[in-house]
């Protein structure tokens, strides 16, 4: 145990850049609010990027996510990817974006892989070529090096570096062109796609009318935070072709949420709620999946009861997976997610009335800390 250095409380573990405890954390006061941004503004200074949401009088405003960044001449949003280019917003369309792509053998260790026809017995035979794992097969892995939120904790912070680098970007074309006779699903995540959803779109679509009445299920990992016209986009794409949106509810409180990401939560919660109203058209495969990192001090048995208290208002079948924490970039001071942590977590999720709810990932699990 340690000592806020705000409130005097005893709290488990503290990250020095956060410098005060979950409770601190989750005040809405204006003095922690502006210790909380000026700790996010910091950790970007080292990457070509802007230290905060854009909000020029002359810009034009970027409507891809909630950060709604209105992008002076010459400038880029919050995302380093959107840029306005002569009055014109540019950067993450179908002609090119930050992007790598790889092929990861099935089934994967994805998040929703243990519900998906990737690695279970879901979706045969209108989605999958094969009643089981499709073992043989293959998901193509698209990483877009970029995001509309700044986690401190942030396990793939290093695509930061490239972002923004001149002739780095891959067009739409190129990336469908990938997709080959053995990938049964095309995965996008990152970083996050949300700012490079025109690309991932206009490559999802190419790549399907390719494959023609082959299986090609289009999936998502991310941050939930695009606006809902793209939501229901990518829902559609999904759903037509047995994949799924994978969101990523990294706390329930608002301020809690903003001190680990940078930005808070309402359009991510809006956007599930508007998602899981969808589940009724395709049930299995579920359209729909949900993941919490467990932060040790900041996200704890109580957000996640919350959180999953929220999923199960919406549907008790929405898969929920809880994820252990490993440290990284400016949260590297705390210690791994805890196997008692985790085990706690998964049993109040289930009591908040979940049915499908698992800890998808524990070979990172660390041992009980005092």
């Amino acid at each position: 145990m340690t000592e806020c250095p705000v409130c005097g409380r005893e709290a488990a573990v503290i990250a020095d850049v956060i410098g005060m405890c979950a409770r601190c954390a989750s005040s809405a006061s204006a003095d922690i609010r502006s210790r909380i941004l000026s700790a996010h503004a910091a950790s970007r200074e080292q990457f070509d990027i802007p230290n905060e949401i854009p909000r020029a009088e002359d810009g034009i405003a970027c409507r891809l996510c909630a950060n709604e960044c209105r992008i002076a001449p010459g400038g880029l949003g919050y995302c380093g990817v959107r840029r306005n280019e002569k009055g014109r917003l540019q950067g993450g369309t179908a002609a090119g974006a930050p992007v790598q792509w790889y092929y990861d053998p099935l089934p994967t260790n994805c998040v929703a892989g243990w519900v998906c026809p990737g690695g279970s017995a879901a979706g045969y035979p209108a989605y999958s070529p094969v009643q089981g794992s499709e073992v043989g097969y293959k998901n193509l892995a698209v990483f877009y090096e970029a995001c509309t939120f700044n986690c401190l904790y942030c396990q793939n912070y290093t695509f930061r570096d490239r972002t923004t680098l001149e002739g780095g970007e891959r067009s739409a074309e190129e990336l469908a062109a990938a997709v080959d006779p053995g990938t049964t699903c095309l995965c996008f995540f990152g970083g996050d796609p949300t700012p490079c959803l025109p690309h991932a779109l206009a490559a999802s679509r190419l790549a399907r009318t390719h494959r023609g009445d082959q299986p090609l299920r289009i999936c998502w990992e991310t941050n939930g935070a695009m606006s809902p016209k793209l939501l229901k986009q990518m829902a559609d794409l999904s759903i037509e072709s047995g994949g799924c949106v994978k969101f990523d509810l990294k706390a329930w409180d608002r301020h809690l949420h903003e001190a680990l990401c940078g930005v808070p939560n309402d359009r991510t919660l809006e956007n599930f709620r508007r998602l899981a109203e969808r589940v009724d058209e395709r049930p299995d495969p579920p359209p729909v999946v949900a993941s919490t990192l467990l932060v040790p001090g900041y996200v704890a048995e109580e957000e996640v009861r919350k959180i999953a208290e929220f999923i199960a208002s919406l549907d008790k079948d929405i898969p929920y997976a809880l994820l252990g924490f490993t440290p990284n970039f400016y949260m590297s001071d705390l210690p791994k997610t805890s196997k008692g942590h985790a085990r706690e977590c998964k049993a109040v999720a289930e009591k908040a009335g979940l049915r499908r709810v698992r800890i998808g990932n524990l070979f990172v699990l660390g041992e009980d800390y005092e």
